[in-house]
């Protein structure tokens, strides 16, 4: 069979996204989550501002582009799930089907993180009734401590958002690709947009906006080091959903008409516009209530309440920033659950709604060890440190840029150069060779600097 009629001949199960827009959204909203929000300014305030954010462009041009490219062309090629589709390409391109391991490992990777991703973007739904109900307004730090504590120390108040994050998010992905996924990230990665231009337009007359865009962009290049660039190279990775089989899931979904290499820079434009647009959202707030930038995860649930506590209209801007969160998170949790749900439908022949159902109550269930991990287990280390902190290290650390290698790998080494050209079907030949250039050398390198990174060898 030619390359066209491969191309021709297989169909997606589960539909397909009905323009490029729609995937453009979909992928953007995979990629846009809790850690744009709040990491990537963080990370580029403490590692050089500018200089950080050149570095992570160019990690995101070099080695995020070229593996997104890599998923979304493995997905469209196989239109099957993930661990389906590579183990159909492996025995088509002459290896072996245990390449739908690797398939497999992201479906697995991405189960993982929902059950944890679930409780912490439990917190910002419950700090929208936080922040509505006016418990932040005049609050001093004790206040807005014992808040997040009385959050963070309930079996019950934790395991109750939670299970409501999981049945909003199951109930979308149970709809199917046009009528769930699809409707829901035409709704939420807009309100996402224009929640963060009213956030930016009130963080501008906050009065400390020029030194937050100070803090985020000014370029410091006496903070570059080697530990720098490498967090570069991480988050440029991590921002993108790459690894989770996330995006592999979305592109099998993908028209066959739609470019891949044009939507996938699009698509990687949008992310790290948002992610910067945050931290203009963020650091004015900060920086104008006299508070300290540095706080990591602490930053939103700490530090900002009690920003938004002393300032006018405080309590209404402080809910909208957390709905934002919410739906940040909203968007990626469908994308990480998407997978398994896609896997569950071929493999047993369920509906969707069925497979949704499924796949969603063990992942309920298994968010409960991060729940306790916060209180009742929480003298329960070992490893990495609690259940939650252990489940974090295995995914973020092992899994994913280890499925992420293999994925580039399996592009640029194991495809035939005809099946990669014909479909990224890229404008020139100069423009394909870059792609397989990257795909081949250049990503896979970088990819085994983060892995032993991660996991402490590098």
């Amino acid at each position: 069979m030619n390359q066209d009629a491969v191309k021709g001949a297989r169909q997606s199960l589960h539909g397909q996204w009905s323009s490029r827009l729609a995937f453009i959204l979909a992928a953007t909203g995979s990629a846009v989550g809790l850690g744009n929000i709040w990491r990537f300014p963080y990370v580029a305030g403490e590692s050089g501002g500018g200089a950080f954010v050149i570095i992570y462009l160019g990690c995101i041009l070099l080695i995020g582009l070229p593996v997104m490219m890599s998923e979304v062309l493995i997905g469209r090629r196989g239109r099957r799930n993930p661990v389906r589709t590579m183990a159909v390409l492996g025995e088509e391109e002459g290896s072996t089907r245990f390449w739908g391991l690797v398939g497999g490992m992201g479906v697995v990777a991405g189960f993982l993180i929902l059950s944890f991703y679930s409780v912490i973007a439990g917190w910002s739904l419950a700090y929208v009734v936080e922040s509505a109900s006016g418990a932040f307004t005049g609050a001093d730090s004790a206040a807005v401590q014992a808040v997040f504590g009385g959050l963070t120390d309930s079996v019950s108040r934790l395991g109750i958002w939670h299970t409501l994050f999981m049945v909003l998010t199951v109930v979308v992905v149970a709809r199917g690709v046009q009528k769930g996924l699809e409707r829901a990230v035409r709704v939420l990665v807009p309100a996402l947009l224009v929640l963060l231009f009213v956030l930016l337009g009130y963080a501008i007359t906050s009065g400390g906006f020029a030194e937050g865009a100070a803090y985020l962009f000014r370029p410091d290049f006496s903070e570059v080091t080697g530990g720098v660039v490498l967090m570069a190279l991480g988050q440029a990775f991590f921002t993108l959903s790459l690894g989770m089989a996330a995006i592999m899931a979305y592109g099998a979904y993908l028209p066959e008409d739609t470019s891949i290499g044009s939507t996938s820079i699009t698509v990687v434009v949008a992310d790290t516009s948002i992610a910067l647009l945050a931290g203009l959202v963020i650091f004015p707030i900060v920086f104008a209530n006299g508070l300290a930038p540095d706080q990591g995860p602490g930053l939103i649930f700490l530090t900002l309440p009690l920003a938004f506590g002393d300032m006018a209209g405080g309590q209404f801007f402080a809910t909208l920033f957390f709905v934002l969160l919410s739906f940040a998170a909203w968007t990626s949790a469908i994308s990480m659950i998407e997978p398994a749900v896609a896997w569950m439908v071929e493999r047993f022949d369920v509906t969707r709604a069925a497979a949704a159902s499924v796949v969603g109550v063990i992942i309920w269930l298994l968010g409960f060890l991060t729940v306790m991990s916060f209180n009742v287990l929480s003298g329960a280390t070992f490893g990495a440190g609690t259940i939650f902190d252990n489940i974090d290290h295995l995914t973020s650390n092992i899994m994913l840029p280890l499925g992420g290698l293999l994925i580039v790998v399996f592009a640029g080494w194991v495809m035939s150069e005809n099946s990669t050209a014909n479909e990224l079907d890229l404008a020139t030949p100069a423009r394909y060779r870059l792609w397989r250039f990257l795909a081949r050398y250049v990503a896979p390198v970088a990819l085994v600097a983060v892995f032993l990174n991660a996991i402490g060898l590098f």
